[in-house]
């Protein structure tokens, strides 16, 4: 038994994934786990989404009479066959026709319907027709739907709403499904606190657990949330072992990697066995498979990205077993990379990435990597997976991207690619409000990135402010540079100031770019070719400034509110950024440069409708309006043309 004094095993495995999940398929099916129990009655009505247990077939015909398919007269074939336009034959109600509205049933000895538009009344109680009806003409024989004791739906069907109207019609009320497995959800850790309480420093709102709940539900299975456990091995033991004798299957989140505090897997092994504790993944490397008696136990890393993706893995195939389903491969579709990343040997890492169609051409974005950026799930259209015998992807590489969203979304999605802008956040949520369906996906990799995307056909434009030190222009002199021969359009978005955000009340006092230098001075700088530190670098120069003495030079920022987040949380004294971004943190700003923020759009891509669409948005004045009150902000010149490549 662990104790007070309990000793920590640090994990040892990193079995590759395709051997971590063969031996979790073997390890249930060998103890007899994960497979469907047996059956449940459930109303018809409210059947939708759960799994036939077993083959559904039909009670009765459907339909069960012979139907009218029409309005009009029901008559005796071999009373017509005579008639035609020279040769027009009456007949008499009752005796030779009678009145029939679709749906009703054919009168016992009558054979046909004439649609009523096909009927001429002579005299009352007689109608006149110039054709024939064939037998069986305009009439719905029994069972030409369904007929009695038919296969409607096999077993392992998952049943949607046109399901639930057949068994209705079939004379079902009742349909046999597979029991959804309960699924405990535990999160656990000291550090968590509930949803709308405001955490104090070292402290995370809890919100794992919910996201876990949501995936079992919408896999099929009935989740058990439960109250947060802390870090206390003997309070651990006791959930552990409740969650395992109430449900059928128990996923406990976080302490499953190697700190002093992580006690999931010496606690399974105490209460069950653990099958392996380490899989050579990325993110996800610390998840644990085991089980205590019959409940399978899978335990979670803490950070969002690693929860999210080792239960896509792990998780949703055994609840797939449990409801009798083949394992949901899920919708791929092949894409180019954008750019090129590393990856370490010996794992398989999977890659978050954003999805658009330039042209013909469908093109992958690689989003952060970090195993706790939510927000990157929330962007993400779908996952890359590197294998583990690869050193990572090149730009332009083809990739199978397993799909996060329908394929309709993707299609509909105008792709930019390049420098940062608070605004582009207005213009996307603008886009999809004023045109449903459309959507606006930037990806931040500097103006310098944008073009070398739009140079590689990978976006429809990109958004840069390129300072050209030599002529004081900005962005007309790079496309030549970078873009060669191809014509593209540069298309205002904004004027706008950058400066110095600093804590409330600048209590360093800090004033110009002269400061930056200042020593033991904390600074946080943006990437590689982003127009922001090509400003800061054009004035170091200008000033004499050596870039190695500024501390935090090298620490790179993706975007302004990184770059204000950064500041805001006392990890940096200063960056450089817009005034929207100092004022989104709380921050105080001292402006230092105006610069033109420009929208670069090849102009073969001024064709597509999507993008049409995107300038439409940037010319109304609500969302012009929208970013004035942001501040910082000039919109003298927002969608019009500013230049173009020669």
């Amino acid at each position: 038994m662990i104790t007070g004094s309990f000793q920590r095993k640090v994990y040892l495995d990193e079995v590759p994934l395709t051997e971590a999940i063969r031996r979790w398929s073997f390890f249930l099916t060998e103890k007899g786990m994960g497979l469907p129990a047996g059956s449940e009655l459930v109303p018809v009505p409210g059947a939708a989404r759960r799994v036939t247990a077993e083959p559904v077939f039909a009670a009765m015909s459907v339909p069960h009479y012979a139907a009218s398919a029409m309005d009009g007269i029901a008559v005796r074939s071999a009373d017509t066959y005579r008639a035609g336009e020279r040769n027009p034959v009456r007949l008499k109600t009752g005796e030779q026709f009678i009145l029939v509205d679709t749906g009703q049933p054919v009168p016992e000895g009558f054979d046909a319907v004439i649609k009523i538009e096909d009927v001429h009344q002579v005299e009352p109680g007689v109608v006149e027709i110039v054709a024939p009806a064939a037998p069986w003409q305009h009439v719905r024989p029994i069972g030409e739907d369904l007929v009695a004791t038919e296969l409607l739906l096999p077993a392992g069907h998952v049943l949607r709403p046109p399901d639930l109207g057949v068994l209705l019609a079939a004379g079902l009320t009742e349909v046999a499904v597979a029991p959804r497995p309960r699924v405990a959800v535990l999160p656990t850790g000291s550090e968590l606190v509930a949803p709308g309480q405001v955490p104090r420093p070292g402290q995370i709102v809890e919100f794992n657990s919910v996201v876990l709940t949501a995936l079992v539900e919408e896999w099929g299975g009935m989740a058990l949330q439960k109250p947060v456990t802390p870090d206390e091995p003997d309070r651990l033991r006791e959930s552990l072992r409740a969650a395992a004798e109430e449900a059928d299957f128990v996923v406990i989140n976080a302490g499953s990697s190697a700190g002093s505090r992580d006690y999931t897997a010496p606690l399974l092994a105490e209460l069950g066995e653990v099958l392996l504790h380490g899989v050579a993944i990325k993110p996800g490397k610390p998840v644990i498979l085991g089980a205590i008696g019959s409940t399978p136990v899978l335990g979670l890393p803490g950070y969002p990205v690693s929860t999210v993706l080792t239960a896509h893995l792990f998780l949703r195939p055994v609840l797939a077993r449990f409801l009798g389903l083949s394992d949901p491969a899920g919708e791929r579709m092949e894409a180019a990379f954008t750019r090129r990343v590393t990856s370490p040997m010996g794992q398989d890492e999977f890659v978050r990435v954003k999805l658009g169609k330039v042209g013909d051409r469908l093109v992958a974005t690689p989003l952060s990597r970090g195993a706790g950026v939510l927000s990157s799930l929330v962007r993400a259209d779908g996952w890359v997976r590197i294998p583990a015998g690869s050193e990572g992807l090149e730009a332009g590489e083809g990739v199978t991207v397993q799909l996060q969203r329908g394929r309709e979304e993707i299609e509909d999605t105008v792709v930019a690619i390049g420098s940062h802008d608070v605004a582009l956040d207005l213009l996307a949520a603008h886009l999809a409000r004023r045109f449903p369906g459309r959507s606006l996906a930037s990806a931040h990799v500097g103006s310098l990135g944008g073009l070398l995307a739009l140079r590689r056909g990978e976006a429809h434009l990109a958004g840069v402010h390129l300072l050209d030190e030599d002529t004081g222009e900005y962005n007309i002199p790079f496309l030549a540079r970078y873009l060669g021969g191809e014509a593209v359009v540069l298309i205002n978005l904004a004027l706008r100031k950058q400066g110095l955000m600093v804590p409330p009340g600048n209590p360093l006092g800090l004033r110009g770019w002269e400061d930056l230098a200042r020593e033991g001075l904390r600074f946080v700088n943006r990437q590689r070719g982003a127009g922001t530190r090509l400003l800061l670098d054009f004035h170091l120069r200008r000033l004499g400034i050596a870039p190695e003495g500024i501390r935090g030079y090298n620490r790179e920022e993706f975007t302004h509110l990184g770059t204000a987040a950064a500041v805001a949380a006392g990890a940096a004294d200063t960056g450089i950024g817009i005034l929207a971004a100092a004022r989104a943190l709380g921050l105080d700003f001292f402006p230092l440069a105006d610069e033109r923020y420009d929208l670069a759009v090849p102009a073969r891509q001024l064709e597509d409708p999507k993008v049409k669409q995107l300038l439409v948005c940037l010319r109304d004045p609500a969302f012009q309006e929208a970013v004035k009150k942001l501040g910082g902000y000039d919109l003298s010149l927002c969608g019009e043309e500013v230049g173009r490549s020669a």
